[in-house]
């Protein structure tokens, strides 16, 4: 697996070997889900119906990350959370198969959530504070934490060490990105210490499949240590949203209203974050085809102005 090409072996032979291999053998249906961090499969079966293979990116997390994962997914469908957790094949979640590393899931469909329903978003809350309940018990040990290293310093490292951003904007960057971190860190500082939790860690409404039996969650692949409000803002379009979260979600957790005042901050950070997650993987050949406007010069002239924008309004 070459690192420019992470998934140049990775062919549409090897994803059925590696599902058999599993032992749910599949019929030759293959379909490629929408994911660029990983690479993600639904593969038919033999005895009807489907299931999810899901191909790591390597080097991303570690074996002992991976598995950290796996095990709160685990730990949360078993306290009867709707969660879409690996099924365990002979006692493991991480299987290998020709240099790579995967999981299967169950195939579980859905709709996006309506966010501008008061009874979603209050549904969603009280899963949301049960998941919590169940984050609170114990720490991440191998799966680090939701800070400004990981969201801010390094992806600033990336997009200055790339040749996407134009050499004529490279100290516009530097100076903008720098402001909103900043800016970030003062925020933090003014909001002290918050209890950190394990976290699904990446709560957009993508990551929420709902059915006429209600919402379920998947892919924890950004799960983490931080605050609770994290997996709250990206459901929350606006204040009344998140009331209407905080009311379910208050039936099952107390919800520190302090850590409101983090929001922007997490927001900005993300912001970094996107730009500097592109320029570190355009060596892969899926970036280049789905972000095609990251070699425009307009396109990183307009990011500068937003995040000034940002550091202004933090």
């Amino acid at each position: 697996m070459s690192g420019a090409a992470p998934y140049a072996a990775l062919s549409p032979d090897l994803v059925l070997a590696a599902v058999d291999a599993a032992g749910r053998w599949s019929d030759g249906r293959l379909l490629t889900l929408n994911s660029y961090e990983n690479r993600v499969f639904q593969v038919g079966l033999d005895e009807g119906g489907f299931v999810v293979a899901k191909f790591y990116r390597p080097g991303r997390w570690s074996d002992a990350a991976i598995e950290e994962e796996h095990a709160f997914a685990l730990e949360l469908a078993g306290a009867e959370l709707p969660v879409v957790a690996p099924l365990v094949v002979h006692g493991h979640t991480l299987l290998r198969h020709e240099g790579f590393r995967y999981a299967v899931y169950p195939r579980r469909g859905g709709r996006a959530p309506s966010l501008e329903s008061a009874d979603q978003l209050e549904w969603l809350g009280r899963l949301l504070g049960r998941m919590h309940a169940v984050g609170s018990r114990e720490r991440f040990q191998a799966r680090g934490t939701l800070d400004r290293a990981t969201m801010i310093e390094a992806p600033m490292r990336a997009t200055l060490g790339s040749d996407l951003l134009p050499a004529h904007l490279f100290d516009a960057y530097r100076h903008a990105a720098s402001r909103v971190d900043t800016a970030v860190a003062n925020r933090f500082e003014a909001v002290g210490p918050l209890r950190q939790i394990r976290l699904h860690g990446d709560c957009h409404p993508g990551n929420v499949l709902w059915t006429d039996a209600g919402p379920h969650f998947v892919d924890l692949d950004d799960a983490r240590m931080g605050p609770a409000v994290q997996d709250l803002w990206m459901l929350a379009g606006d204040d009344a949203a998140m009331d209407a979260l905080l009311e379910g979600y208050g039936q099952f957790r107390d919800f520190d209203p302090v850590e409101l005042a983090l929001v922007p901050a997490l927001r900005a950070m993300r912001q970094v974050h996107y730009a500097g997650w592109i320029a570190e993987r355009w060596h892969d050949p899926a970036f280049p085809a789905a972000f095609p406007f990251a070699e425009e010069a307009r396109w990183w002239e307009q990011h500068i102005a937003d995040l000034h924008e940002i550091a202004d309004d933090l």
